[in-house]
Formats: C-alpha cells, structure tokens, sequence
C-alpha cells in the first residue's frame, strides 16, 4: 500500500498492509487532515530517529474488522483521529482502535469528515468535559470566552458552544478571521492581539465564568488570570514554555483544566469508548445542520509533496478552519 513517512523529511514509499487485531478497525484511508500536532511530533524528530507515520485525522471505508469488533463491519464508512502511539492515517489503510471510531456524517465528502474528528473531540471535551459545561442547554448564558476562535478547534467550539445556548465571546486578529467566527455564529468578536480586558468591558464582560484556551496558554496566562470570574473555569491545550504561576487562581476559586483528546487512548482508560460516542453525536450535530464543516482548503492527492505544501501552510499559523487531502491517485 502507499504511505507517506516522515524521516524528518516526507517520502513516498510502499508499506505491506495491516492485520487487524482483535480490537482493530482496518480502515481504507480516503482523506486526511492535518492538526498542529503533526507539526509538533515531526519537528520532536531527530535525523537518527526511525522513519514514523504521522497523522491523526481522517475519514475512510472499513475493510475488515478483528474478532472484538461488534459495532461496524466492513463497507461502513468512518471517520476517527486514532492514537498517538500508533502509526498514523498518512497510508492507504490503517488499523485503529474500535472504541475510536465514529460514523461518516452521510451529507459530508471525504475530506470534510476527515477534518472532524481531532478538532471535534478536543473542543466537545474542552467544553463538556473539561471545563463541565452543559451541552444540552443547562448553562444557557453562561459567558465563554475561545481564545483562537478562527483555527480547527476554535471553529467547532464556537459553533458547539452556540448549540448549547452559551454566550460566546472569540478572539481573532486578523479580518478574514473575525469575519469567519462570526460566521460561525460568534456573540462578539475580540482582538487577542490587543489588549483583552478593555475590548471585554467595552463589551459588557468585565468577567468571563468561562475561557477556553485554543492558542497560546504562555501569551494569554495573565489576562485569563484577570478577566475569569470567581469560581469559573479555564481549560488549555497548548502546553506552557514557563512555569505558570497557580496562585493568580487561587483567590479567586478558579479550576484549572488541561484537555489533550489522546489521554483516553494513550492510557487505555476505561471510558475509551466515549470518543466514539462522541464522533457519533456530532455525526448527528452535522446531519442536522447544527454544525457545519471548518473545512477550507483541500489538496489532492495524498502524497509526500501535497504533505509538503499543507505542512507549510499550517506552519504559517495564519490557518482559518482546517485543510485537508483526498485520495492517493
């Protein structure tokens, strides 16, 4: 089958297909999306380090299932961002865990559902989980402020948050990108390139009961320190630089919460299966138009050198939504 590695650098190459074990999906790839996270494990690679399989998102058609396997069978089509500890969804086939694998949103192409799954597990548990938000209208009102609101996470954070009747409050810089929040259906739209407290109370939030970090936890740790409420929560996903300093929170009561959407599957929890749960719900969420796709650029076909140029355009960090590839040609 055909794979791409990373070596650090990107290759073609030919790899034998997969056996499924007795918990696996074997999966025919059909796209791919990229995630910060691709960047970040190919950047950790030195030269003398073995040739590894990135990826962790896509959408594809099952071909056969191990003997554990009761909830899909070959032919359904499925979409999953995996684990992070095994080889990743830049190959023609790959086996993933059968507790991580959702349902294709019918309406969807390829590359739409294969940019759904990284992005849609990490906000639903950021918001749902992490910082115990009702997803189903419990905390109507209830002010949240998403920092990064415009990237892959932001965007369906957004749009869950709105679902749930939260007051949404996103951060974006630049015109295409506030543009594209409020799309998305945004309450306000701050700049996190300025200073936010002012922006916040111009707005009427002198006090946020919630703050979701999609962006740089370092850049935003004492303004979010100062702008939550007491007894609010902030959740984070992107690791700190420096120490981050607890007691700013203390006063005040606030919980602190980091969201990494492989922590289930790297330790084997015993609610893995929750993630394919959660797949299923926003399969739900897109069929019935509460959500729609972040996905904005597509490139075609999969290979190392399309890699290439969509490993470029997501270092640039000036992403709206997400990109995606399709097909192997």
């Amino acid at each position: 089958m055909k794979a791409v590695l990373a070596t650090p650098a990107l290759i073609d190459t030919e790899l034998p297909e997969p056996s499924p074990g007795p918990r696996d999906l074997l999966v025919k790839v059909e796209a791919i999306a990229l995630n910060p996270v691709d960047l970040k494990v190919r950047d950790a690679m030195g030269a003398d380090d073995p040739p590894r399989q990135l990826g962790w998102d896509a959408a594809g058609v099952v071909l056969a299932v191990g003997e554990e396997v009761g909830r899909f069978r070959p032919g359904a089509m499925v979409m999953f961002a995996g684990a992070i500890d095994r080889p990743g969804c830049h190959a023609e086939a790959v086996l993933v865990d059968k507790c991580l694998v959702g349902r294709r949103p019918n309406m969807l192409s390829w590359a739409e559902a294969a940019a759904i799954p990284l992005t849609g597990l990490t906000a639903w548990e950021a918001l749902f989980e992490r910082l115990r938000l009702d997803p189903y209208g419990g905390d109507q009102g209830t002010s949240l402020l998403i920092l990064g609101g415009a990237g892959g996470v932001g965007s369906l954070a957004i749009q869950l948050a709105r679902g749930a009747g939260l007051t949404v409050i996103a951060s974006a810089s630049r015109p295409e990108s506030q543009a594209w929040v409020r799309e998305l259906g945004a309450d306000h739209v701050v700049d996190h390139h300025q200073p936010l407290a002012p922006q916040l109370a111009a707005l009427g939030f002198p006090r946020v009961e919630a703050i979701a970090n999609f962006s740089d936890t370092d850049a935003h740790w004492q303004s979010m320190a100062e702008l939550i409420a007491p007894q609010g929560s902030i959740v984070a996903i992107v690791g700190n630089r420096a120490p981050l300093d607890l007691n700013l929170l203390k006063a005040k009561s606030v919980s602190f919460s980091w969201e990494f959407m492989f922590t289930r599957s790297q330790f084997q929890t015993k609610d893995m299966g929750r993630q394919g749960e959660i797949l299923d719900r926003l399969a739900e969420l897109f069929e019935a138009n509460v959500l729609r796709p972040s996905l904005r650029r597509t490139f075609t076909p999969i290979n190392a050198a399309n890699l290439e140029l969509a490993y470029g355009e997501l270092a640039g960090g000036h992403m709206v939504g997400k990109l995606a590839l399709v097909g192997w040609g």
